[in-house]
């Protein structure tokens, strides 16, 4: 992620989507000023080009919650997931605050609501958040380690800080989940990082967690590549071979799934753990 970002105001003709992970997700942005080297969004930029690297520019729906509102009117109940490829807390959320007012919608309606996030910047909403039993609210976790967080995820929070968002709205009566992951291989898949962070949210109470191995989307190797070769250089090859050779992946996901499982329980971690691989 560069040190400028690139903010260009647009309007959506449509808001509340249908969604492979929920009912319905709400994008109130495109783009994400986070930057994570992982990210699978960056599949975006077919539909939207830019010249601008994925993390170097933010388009801003401006209209956004005048749209949601139109369309709540008449789309059936269901849960919003909000949301699927940007960050609702993203720091231009702190200028237009398109987050909050598309959530007060949502919840006016009688819209569930589902909210993930890796910024400090969605404890300022807590207080709507707190008031309704339909939401829940999750960040998402790779690492406890900060140097790395800092090179795989230059714009987001810190990870310290999404926990103390999780322990607050804990403390305020949301039903709060994580999201672990995706894994680095070698990197943040060790057994001392996973169990660190299964302790945690453990000691936190969430209700539920997801785990998430690497996505073999072309561009997020395009992304992780340089950063891999620059910094861990000896985990270049067996990061591709596991994205790209089937056995290899095969075996890395069952054994990741029990080693999380055997870790989980060493943990005290005894929510759900929801496996996407």
């Amino acid at each position: 992620m560069g040190d400028t970002v690139t903010v260009r105001e647009i309007e959506a003709r449509t808001l509340l989507n249908e969604s492979g992970i929920s009912d319905y997700a709400v994008n109130c942005y495109l783009g994400c000023q986070h930057g994570c080297r992982y990210c699978y969004a960056v599949f975006m930029t077919r539909f939207h080009p830019h010249v601008e690297p994925w993390g170097d520019f933010v388009d801003v729906k401006v209209n956004a919650a005048a749209t949601l509102e139109r369309q709540v009117r008449k789309a059936p109940r269901g849960r919003v997931f909000i949301s699927s490829v940007c960050d609702p807390w993203q720091p231009a959320e702190s200028r237009y605050g398109l987050t909050r007012a598309c959530l007060e919608i949502l919840l006016r309606h009688g819209f569930p609501v589902t909210l993930l996030t890796k910024s400090v910047l969605a404890e300022r909403d807590l207080d709507l958040v707190a008031s309704s039993s339909d939401v829940e609210l999750g960040v998402t976790l790779t690492t406890l380690d900060e140097p790395l967080r800092q090179l795989i995820e230059p714009g987001a929070s810190p990870a310290e800080g999404r926990l103390a968002v999780l322990e607050k709205a804990r403390s305020k009566g949301v039903k709060v989940y994580a999201f672990l992951g995706p894994f680095l291989p070698g990197l943040s898949d060790t057994d001392e990082s996973l169990f660190g962070i299964m302790r945690r949210i453990a000691d936190i109470g969430v209700t539920h967690c997801y785990a998430d191995i690497l996505n073999p989307c072309p561009k997020v190797w395009l992304s992780l590549k340089p950063l891999l070769e620059e910094n861990f250089p000896d985990r270049v090859a067996p990061t591709r071979l596991m994205l790209y050779n089937q056995e290899e992946r095969m075996i890395y996901q069952r054994v990741t799934r029990d080693r999380i499982q055997i870790l989980a329980r060493r943990s005290g971690l005894t929510a759900e753990i929801r496996f996407c691989f």
